[in-house]
């Protein structure tokens, strides 16, 4: 799988330590680093949720509605098939929403293409655990 770049790799270790803002100038940049990661085509099914197309799940995520407070992946196994690979693993996290702390222990599926040389998410899948 090619590098991750520096932008993406802060986002993946801040949303993984818990850093959570209110900023609206960070929750576009996260936005902004996860539109150009995630495929056009891109859907994401998690429990109790309808299935989100890449620009619901940036309108979500661009609405400032939802913060982490905790963000724990474990398990992690990546396989990778010339330009196609799958993620998948545990993820455990804690998240504030519409004024309630919601907790998540989710097994997921990521897949990822490579397309013009860039990793894309083209679908996020979960279940849980």
């Amino acid at each position: 799988m090619k590098p991750l770049s520096c932008a993406v790799l802060t986002v993946i270790i801040s949303v993984a330590l818990g850093v959570t803002t209110s900023s609206s100038a960070q929750t576009s940049h996260v936005a902004d680093v996860l539109e150009k990661l995630w495929a056009d085509d891109m859907e994401v099914a998690v429990p109790k949720m309808p299935v989100l197309t890449k620009a619901d799940a940036l309108k979500f995520a661009r609405s400032g509605r939802m913060r982490f407070l905790t963000y724990r992946t474990s398990d992690i196994r990546v396989r990778v098939y010339d330009n196609a690979a799958v993620v998948t693993g545990r993820l455990q996290r804690t998240r504030s929403m519409n004024g309630q702390e919601i907790s998540d222990d989710w097994r997921f599926t990521k897949t990822y293409v490579r397309e013009s040389g860039q990793w894309r998410v083209v679908a996020f899948h979960s279940c849980e655990s």
